[in-house]
């Protein structure tokens, strides 16, 4: 049995397109599922909805979050990461949990694994220093801005030092309006991509532009473009430490994407692909 935790802020706009709020209708699909047990949450909660002893009975954590990101405290980010570093959890982010502070966090720590990798303590001398910085706050940067996280190697005599900007988790541009959007399925031998067809359409979405300002992904599931010539790969998934995290990009609060059948099957198919790791 794998344990789901669906994790929802409710804001009222949800309202618009799900009757009973957005995390309830993935809820409601995901307990028809069999392999599963399926607990809904949500930010109005006592302890946001996330207190210890249900993390402790959870095996793969689904967020939404928008408007109220900051409500999510360092502490309890760092707790949801520490359980997806240790193989205890698997993280599935939706769309505009981009900002989620869980989610921030996760990639902060990829890209501390990626940093240490990229440059390892040499044999002899001393060990490499690293100042990691976290972006200003929360901005949309311009299209020619460089991509983070970013990497600044400096080297007085034998001490190498490395600045690293922490990813910013956005990108440059974004279109609320609802025009459709074409998702082409790049991995259908992998199991997220179960029973889809090399492509289908979303009738209505948000649209986001890539590039993406988080670490390079270990895999990229699908690619996501619109006829006014974006484009956004999604199905991302980073390995940080034992554990995984999951990206799916389409949704917006107001259209009824999580009503749909093929990101519904998406998800789905990433729970019990993430969870069958983290249950055991």
């Amino acid at each position: 049995m794998i344990r789901v935790l669906v994790w929802d802020e409710q804001q009222p706009a949800q309202k618009q397109a799900y009757e009973n709020y957005l995390g309830n209708t993935i809820a409601e699909y995901l307990s028809k599922q069999p392999g599963l047990r399926v607990i809904s949450a949500n930010i109005n909660e006592p302890e946001n909805g996330l207190p210890t002893t249900l993390l402790d009975n959870t095996d793969v954590l689904i967020w939404w979050g928008h408007v109220r990101q900051d409500e999510i405290s360092q502490d309890l980010s760092r707790d949801i990461v520490a359980r997806i570093k240790e193989g205890r959890l698997a993280l599935i982010a939706l769309h505009s949990a981009h900002w989620a502070n869980p989610f921030v966090e996760a990639m902060n720590e990829r890209t501390r694994e990626d940093a240490r990798r990229r440059y390892p303590d040499p044999p002899n001398g001393p060990p490499v220093k690293f100042e990691f910085i976290p972006p200003g706050g929360r901005f949309v940067p311009t299209a020619d801005s460089i991509k983070t996280p970013a990497y600044y190697a400096m080297r007085r005599g034998d001490q190498l030092t490395v600045r690293v900007d922490l990813p910013n988790c956005v990108f440059p541009a974004y279109r609320p309006d609802g025009k459709p959007s074409t998702v082409k399925v790049l991995r259908p031998d992998h199991p997220v991509s179960s029973g889809l067809p090399a492509s289908f359409t979303i009738a209505q979405t948000e649209m986001y532009a890539d590039p993406f300002h988080v670490p390079e992904p270990d895999e990229v599931l699908f690619e996501e473009t619109w006829e006014a010539g974006e484009s956004f790969r999604s199905g991302l998934i980073w390995k940080i430490g034992s554990g995984k995290v999951f990206y799916f990009r389409p949704g917006h609060e107001t259209y009824p994407v999580y009503k749909q059948e093929r990101p519904l099957l998406i998800i789905a198919n990433a729970v019990k692909w993430l969870g069958k790791s983290a249950a055991e």
